[in-house]
């Protein structure tokens, strides 16, 4: 199968543990693109696209997010296959006409997520299956036809349409990462806080990590674009 070329769109403010986990798991050539920094791609010589976690919000007045938005809505109408996640997953939605909104808590820790359909990143995981979340924003309206693919009691956690593939949780955390991104919530209950350290084992771990099947599922794709490109 073809290697795809990737863009790696690194929304993070401190990218060191998102460069790490995504070159971790993605089996493709990467390139990366610090957005947060105003680096932003200027061709779309690509093969697939993912948007990353952010600590940011897609309504915020961000000069980077201005600038990105524009050139991910052309590569989407390119119909360059496009992964998101969690910041990235609100971003595709919100670039696709979806609505964006701030929960009123944190969704943070190992949880329980349902699929709702056929999905193509997602079809080979249980009909309910472990991930860690750390998010205070969620995606309440989907893009005009896109289809929900999971789901849990906060909302949406997955859509999809011919070539965006979009999760609300993180299947690229590690251990170190998950215990980080917990330590660092200043803003949640000190108790909660606690109560998520005390979930991050190896056993929990193991679980979630079923979920970074998505991953090979969306370099497939990625490799397929390459290969028909190159015919």
């Amino acid at each position: 199968m073809t290697r795809p070329r990737i863009a790696l769109l690194n929304a993070a403010y401190e990218p060191y543990n998102t460069r790490r986990n995504f070159r971790r798991e993605l089996d493709a050539d990467l390139v990366e693109y610090n957005v947060t920094d105003g680096d932003i791609p200027e061709t779309f010589d690509i093969d697939g696209l993912v948007v990353t976690g952010s600590r940011a919000s897609v309504y915020w007045d961000e000069e980077w997010i201005d600038d990105l938005e524009p050139w991910v809505a052309e590569a989407l109408d390119r119909e360059i296959p496009a992964l998101g996640v969690c910041f990235g997953h609100q971003f595709l939605a919100h670039v696709l006409g979806g609505e964006v909104e701030g929960m009123d808590e944190y969704e943070l820790g190992y949880t329980t997520v349902t699929r709702t359909g056929e999905s193509t990143i997602l079809d080979d995981l249980q009909a309910e299956f472990t991930v860690f979340e750390t998010h205070s924003d969620r995606v309440v309206s989907l893009p005009e036809g896109a289809r929900r693919t999971a789901e849990n009691e906060y909302g949406i956690q997955g859509f999809e349409t011919d070539s965006v593939y979009a999760v609300q949780f993180h299947p690229e955390y590690d251990q170190q990462t998950a215990r980080e991104v917990t330590e660092g919530k200043e803003n949640v209950p000190e108790a909660k806080v606690e109560e998520v350290l005390d979930g991050i084992d190896e056993r929990t771990h193991g679980k979630a990590c079923e979920a970074k099947q998505l991953f090979e599922r969306f370099t497939d794709v990625a490799s397929a674009r390459a290969a028909a490109e190159a015919n």
